[in-house]
């Protein structure tokens, strides 16, 4: 009996019994669909809330604080030390932030601004590792800057009490920095580096903390050094009485030294892997990613006892599937006396009823897994809005209930069709075993 005629007797036998067929093919839809929805849950929260903080730079990001050794000099980070760093694989970016090292006078539009310092940053590696903006972009020119969210919370606002002014409204205006240095005659020399703000940092997550300050790329910097003759910008301080020989900053032949160093990875995952790296290389290094792994945990755990609540309900559905084979084989006793009196295989006749077992079981889980996503969405949908017009509460825009990877939907057809194909495996042995003359009298 060839495959194709095996096809062709189940799809007539299904045909003869279609309200059995349909609630059986319901049954384990609804079962199949139960099982996705629910683990769906799941995966849907731990998208919104471990891979968006997996993402994050906070995560991602190795904190450096120095070098183990007994020397101070040795413990501190040098350009070959960011060499180093950078060359690791799996390493996006390597940043860095220094203050420069004087006070900084800064006006826009004549307005002294209160800011609380300047801080060079490399903006190329920056780019990379995600600068988190409000608004604006990073600077692409050397006499572009950023400020800080909160640069303009003092300084033109003078009433107590009132909103500042927004920093977003500096976007593209003329920031004017001053700075200083003194000669070797005493003379106090000034300079005056007119730049543009493009960008206003983003809003630090500690409320109580504020971020008034002005981020300068390498260029600048480099005018700065050129103007002082010293590393980070460093004001000399005339000798006096108590010190004669003054204060001598290190000059720009000296080696400059890096702080608030950060490697970061291009992936949560990389991050143990790096850390262990730096780590043998004598690097004191801190990172919170491991911290995660508990909270993935969690999900995991989460995600399985959802997936074994949602199986049980394709288990009850598989006693329909039983029911529905064991009366199918009943009913077609004649057609399986008649197949085995003109030499059908045992093999044959239990191949075609598991054939129909495996047709209900892939139907529904076809139909379930189409029904899963609809109700994804609508829960994506609806849920949100029902939140926040009953419990006044703002959802994320990116926050997601639901969320179905494909392979949750191919691993719960293939449950469902494996259970169906259990269901329907003793009544496919059963049918073997009908004696053909019994079978045959029914016609008598």
């Amino acid at each position: 009996m060839k495959l194709t005629d095996q096809f062709r007797f189940v799809r007539q036998n299904m045909k003869k019994n279609k309200t059995r067929l349909f609630m059986t093919v319901l049954a384990t839809a609804m079962g199949c669909s139960f099982l996705i929805v629910l683990a769906s849950v799941g995966f849907g929260l731990q998208k919104s809330i471990v891979d968006k903080v997996v993402g994050d730079r906070m995560v991602t990001a190795i904190d450096i604080y120095g070098i183990e050794s007994s020397n101070e000099v040795d413990r501190q980070i040098g350009p070959k030390n960011m060499e180093y760093l950078r060359s690791i694989d799996h390493v996006k970016a390597v940043t860095y932030r220094n203050y420069v090292q004087q006070p900084l006078i800064a006006s826009v539009e004549g307005t002294e601004i209160a800011s609380n310092g300047a801080i060079n940053v490399d903006f190329d590696a920056e780019t990379k590792a995600g600068f988190g903006l409000s608004s604006g972009r990073l600077p692409q020119k050397g006499n572009e800057v950023v400020v800080g969210y909160n640069i303009r919370q003092s300084g033109d606002n003078n009433n107590p009490g009132t909103e500042p002014p927004a920093a977003k409204d500096w976007l593209g205006q003329t920031m004017n920095v001053e700075i200083h240095q003194f000669a070797d005659d005493g003379t106090e020399m000034k300079k005056t580096i007119p730049v543009t703000i493009v960008g206003i940092a983003q809003k630090l997550s500690r409320e109580w903390k504020t971020d008034t300050k002005v981020y300068i790329g390498n260029e600048m910097l480099s005018e700065i050094e050129n103007f002082t003759g010293t590393l980070w910008g460093a004001i000399r301080i005339l000798p006096d009485k108590a010190n004669p020989e003054g204060y001598e900053p290190p000059g720009l032949q000296e080696p400059r030294q890096y702080n608030e160093v950060q490697v970061i990875a291009d992936g949560a995952n990389r991050v143990k892997a790096i850390a262990e790296e730096i780590r043998l290389q004598g690097y004191i290094s801190h990172s919170i990613a491991d911290e995660l792994e508990q909270v993935n945990l969690v999900f995991l755990i989460m995600k399985i006892g959802l997936g074994f609540v949602g199986t049980i309900a394709v288990l009850i559905a598989s006693i329909g599937i039983f029911n529905t084979m064991t009366m199918a084989v009943t009913e077609r006793a004649q057609d399986i006396g008649i197949m085995k009196a003109i030499g059908a295989h045992p093999s044959a006749i239990r191949r075609i009823f598991l054939l129909e077992s495996s047709m209900i079981g892939l139907l529904g889980a076809i139909i379930g897994t189409v029904v899963a996503y609809l109700i994804s969405i609508v829960v994506n949908f609806g849920l949100p809005l029902i939140i926040e017009g009953f419990m006044d509460e703002k959802v994320p825009a990116d926050f997601r209930f639901s969320w179905i990877p494909p392979y949750l939907a191919l691993i719960a057809c293939l449950i469902s069709l494996g259970v169906a194909l259990l269901s329907g495996s003793r009544p496919a042995k059963r049918a073997t075993r009908i004696d053909v003359l019994r079978a045959l009298r029914r016609d008598l």
